[in-house]
């Protein structure tokens, strides 16, 4: 079958994109599909699933608190970035961060 699309109107146009534009979202959606049918079977054939080759790894472990506020033990401090206001008052005064190590 050959379009001339010369002799087409511009709403017969307009329609013929519309209907390659569908099409072409039919194909790519098959085509994902057969893509993931085969990553299923290749992971199947190796013991896991694919949710298990895709699962994101373990969940990075925070730094440890290195500082302990001395009134309030739920206030910690790892050491790292910005430092919180209680140590900054603590420094201030002139005490040791040593003091407030963990």
């Amino acid at each position: 079958m050959t379009l001339n699309l010369e002799k087409m109107s511009r709403d017969e146009l307009l329609a013929l994109r519309a209907d390659v534009d569908k099409a072409l979202k039919s194909v790519e959606t098959r085509r994902k599909a057969e893509a993931r049918a085969a990553v299923e079977k290749a992971a199947k054939e190796f013991g896991f699933s694919i949710d298990d080759i895709y699962a994101k790894g373990a969940p990075k472990e925070k730094n440890p608190p290195k500082y302990r506020h001395p009134e309030n033990p739920e206030k910690t401090w790892t050491g790292r970035g910005r430092k919180p206001g209680w140590v900054t008052e603590w420094l201030a005064a002139g005490k040791d961060i040593e003091d407030l190590a963990i």
